[in-house]
């Protein structure tokens, strides 16, 4: 689906020039997608976009790739591995390479301890990245900074910081568009960097707007740093519909190439392979169902490594279910693998499946759910924090179930499964709902609000 389709566009501002910096602007990770979107949005309006990352597939004209700025570069690694261990030996390493604080170290001392040198290597890169942030600002002069997660989430320590003293040194007028706080991911909260955290994940400083994508992240963000925020939702061009699957003959393959037979259901689960995703439950409903059906998991692993994937397999197997891991020919743009199989974009895939599942145990908002919704499936859904609060009161008509799969979420599943025309009139309700609350239209008035905000203008 392009992004860059026509839109219906307010009374402009100015035109400016607008820099967005994150660790990764590449893939199809939830980050990368919003950007695209707001990126989309804002050159409707007038504005050119820049960006900052350690990674990037944007247009190299208008990027600056700091290598290191990337949250996997190998001495990031190395300092996350360091900073969120949380084990003995760890604390060990610490002290031992710290020899003149033995004479200073007591029993009752705490045992989450930072190697010194660490500290010396995490000054040493934000040093770096804010000599790299002065060149992005000069070089595309730059007037406003977008801060995608990177100030939010603390994966590259030494970038959070060097964008908080650049900002502190500036005043440079900044939106932190937050997706996920360290509060929300286990992972972070055993650590020896806590006055990082607070310094800088996120920063309060004056000239800085802070976005969340959510109404409970608004909520935790007023109480744990007295911080006003203002809730931007993700988004999908609800405004254009999708084209028609049945004028596509690329992907009138798809059912055969995924293995599934004729009289088969297909399942789609649109994520990655990781265990918040709670893809065991998709799993146990082709089981329960009692119907031919067949699992399609679209994506890999990714950066969380692969015992959840090796995990969801051995249940699979257990239950006797059919689950096909897809990822290869499933990417950001149509091709062929290199045995020569046909590569599919997941807008090509969605509109063959006959059910989406996103059981997810937690979400910062919920891209898959939109994606679903656009192109008018139905959705099995976990009755996860986010959706409870900020989406299922809109009225969306999903089959949900809190926690475990109910006889009753079997039952209503086989009924939408059995009744397509019920399963179109919900489609229909949900996509008008979602373009009333979820559209690029929508973002559009929301980020001319804040830009104004930001530069002290009127619109």
């Amino acid at each position: 689906m392009g992004l860059k389709k026509s839109l219906k566009i307010s009374q402009p501002l100015p035109n400016h020039h607008i820099g967005f910096i994150s660790t990764r602007f590449a893939g199809t990770d939830g980050v990368s997608l919003e950007t695209e979107k707001w990126a989309a949005v804002l050159e409707r309006l007038g504005h050119k976009c820049f960006y900052f990352a350690g990674k990037c597939d944007r247009n190299a004209d208008q990027s600056q790739v700091v290598p290191e700025a990337f949250y996997r570069h190998p001495e990031i690694d190395r300092i996350n591995q360091q900073a969120y261990s949380g084990s003995w030996t760890v604390t060990k390493e610490a002290r031992e390479s710290h020899p003149e604080m033995s004479d200073l170290h007591k029993d009752f001392f705490s045992i989450y301890v930072r190697p010194p040198q660490m500290t010396r290597r995490v000054n040493e890169l934000k040093e770096y990245f804010k000599e790299e942030l002065y060149k992005f600002v000069r070089r595309f002069d730059l007037e406003i900074l977008v801060i995608e997660n990177a100030v939010t989430i603390p994966l590259n320590l030494p970038l959070g910081l060097a964008l908080t003293e650049f900002i502190a040194e500036t005043g440079f007028p900044t939106i932190a568009h937050h997706h996920d706080f360290y509060w929300e991911r286990q992972r972070f909260q055993v650590n020896c960097v806590g006055d990082y955290l607070a310094a800088a994940f996120p920063p309060n400083l004056p000239s800085i707007r802070h976005v969340v994508i959510n109404s409970l992240q608004a909520q935790q963000i007023a109480s744990r740093y007295s911080l006003t925020s203002r809730v931007i939702p993700n988004v999908m061009d609800f405004d254009s519909h999708p084209p028609d699957p049945d004028h596509d003959p690329y992907t009138q393959s798809i059912r055969a190439d995924f293995g599934i037979e004729p009289g088969e259901y297909f399942f789609l689960q649109p994520t990655r392979v990781i265990q918040r995703k709670g893809i065991e439950h998709a799993v146990e409903l082709v089981r329960r169902l009692g119907l031919p059906a067949k699992l399609v998991i679209s994506h890999a692993s990714g950066d969380e490594g692969p015992d959840y994937e090796k995990h969801v397999r051995e249940y699979a197997r257990l239950l006797d279910v059919t689950v096909r891991f897809e990822s290869d020919q499933v990417q950001d743009k149509r091709g062929t693998t290199k045995d020569g199989k046909k590569i599919y974009t997941l807008g090509d895939v969605y509109p063959h499946a006959d059910l989406v599942t996103y059981p997810s145990a937690m979400e910062g908002f919920g891209n898959a759910f939109l994606e679903a919704v656009y192109y008018h499936r139905p959705i099995l859904v976990n009755n996860y924090s986010i959706y409870e609060v900020d989406i299922k009161p809109k009225g969306f008509r999903a089959v949900w179930f809190d926690g475990f799969i109910s006889k009753d979420t079997l039952g209503v599943v086989r009924y939408i499964l059995q009744n397509p025309t019920q399963a179109q009139e919900w489609a229909e309700e949900n996509y008008q709902l979602a373009k009333r609350y979820f559209s690029f239209t929508v973002l559009e008035r929301r980020l001319q609000s804040i830009l104004a905000d930001c530069l002290g203008q009127q619109i």
